[in-house]
């Protein structure tokens, strides 16, 4: 067995980080020696504890990995270790960096042009539209858009970024075989299929649980310069990805949210802390020496050319210039089926070209 594949093989131990990896290889010379002794040899190591000492003992290393490469290989799944020099150079710069990347797609360059856009999963009209409409320029400016492909602010950063024809990252809570939300998986495949990736430090078949969150979060913040948060409550595990931003000497950008929607206090919080105030992404492009691409106030995505839209999508844009009109009176003045017109509404949003209005009515968003 090679180093490597030691490196493989503590992580598909529960119980083993970095700090516990660098405890064992430091006392037996190397991830390939850690393995082959008894309980009483990994016993006599400060925090190795009993359990962990006799599931280090029991142990098939050269199985378990040998099983592992295997389910990658079959997947499509490539897995980066510390030995690897593909393995992201700014993930060595964390604490605690992950022993293993698992990853399906195509792994970017990091970190010069990648941002983290995340937030809350209970997500506002205004918070899906700015998120949107952030992570949406952000790739248009060709920036990685990396974030957690949770439900609410992930989401609709993520597909904004594949809508803008630009590449996003997904960082993933628990093992590739194990896309969560399950709602989320065709926007797992069309990442993949549009130049980004999958990625995971967690075993392949590691169900999602909540204590791997956190731990998500800080290769989110890790793999990119900056991170922006565009909704967020003061309990939002988005808060936790900021927090690890900071801590890695990366910028923290946050979009400022009404005082009354608790699902925005996050947000102000941060921004009481000294995160840097946004309201579009060229604020943030900006900061970090990038210049603007347009006029602050400017909506910097640009309006995709009529050859993207379909007949019924550039009717409905037509009709919207006359006002916000609902769902009823927009299927009688262009006489549509109902699935064929809600197929063109939901698009025509997630192109940040129109938006539902509290009142239930759809409105242009260029007027």
């Amino acid at each position: 067995m090679t180093d490597r594949e030691g490196c493989i093989a503590l992580n598909l131990i529960s119980g083993i980080g970095y700090t516990r990896y660098k405890l064992l290889t430091g006392h037996f010379g190397s991830p390939e020696q850690v393995f082959g002794h008894k309980e009483e040899d990994y016993a006599q190591l400060r925090t190795i504890g009993p359990q962990l000492s006799a599931r280090l003992a029991a142990f098939d290393a050269s199985g378990a990995v040998a099983a592992e490469t295997d389910l990658a290989d079959r997947a499509g799944i490539r897995i980066l270790t510390l030995f690897d020099s593909a393995y992201p150079a700014v993930l060595r710069e964390l604490y605690d960096p992950p022993l293993c990347l698992y990853v399906r797609g195509t792994l970017p360059e990091f970190p010069d042009k990648a941002v983290a856009v995340v937030g809350t999963r209970r997500i506002s009209a205004y918070g899906r539209r700015m998120s949107q409409r952030i992570a949406g320029d952000a790739a248009a400016m060709g920036f990685v858009v990396v974030s957690g492909l949770a439900m609410g602010v992930d989401t609709a950063a993520h597909q904004a970024a594949l809508d803008a024809r630009g590449t996003t990252v997904a960082v993933l809570g628990a093992g590739l075989a194990h896309i969560h939300p399950r709602e989320n998986i065709p926007l797992a495949r069309s990442i993949v299929e549009n130049g980004g990736a999958l990625i995971s430090e967690f075993p392949i078949d590691m169900p999602p649980s909540r204590q791997n969150f956190p731990r998500r979060n800080r290769i989110v913040a890790g793999l990119c310069r900056a991170t922006i948060v565009t909704e967020a409550g003061v309990d939002s595990g988005a808060l936790i990805t900021a927090r690890m931003a900071i801590e890695n000497n990366r910028e923290v950008f946050a979009l400022p949210g009404n005082a009354d929607n608790p699902s925005a206090r996050g947000c102000n919080a941060l921004i009481r802390d000294g995160a840097g105030l946004i309201e579009c992404f060229d604020d943030a492009a900006e900061a970090m020496g990038m210049g603007r691409r347009v006029p602050v106030g400017e909506n910097a995505s640009a309006l995709p050319p009529d050859s993207d839209l379909d007949d019924l999508s550039r009717r409905i844009l037509e009709l919207l210039k006359n006002g916000d009109t609902g769902f009823d009176e927009m299927q009688s003045a262009l006489d549509a089926e109902t699935g064929t017109l809600l197929s063109s509404l939901m698009k025509l949003e997630l192109k940040m070209l129109i938006e539902l209005t509290p009142e239930q009515l759809y409105r242009r968003m260029d007027k």
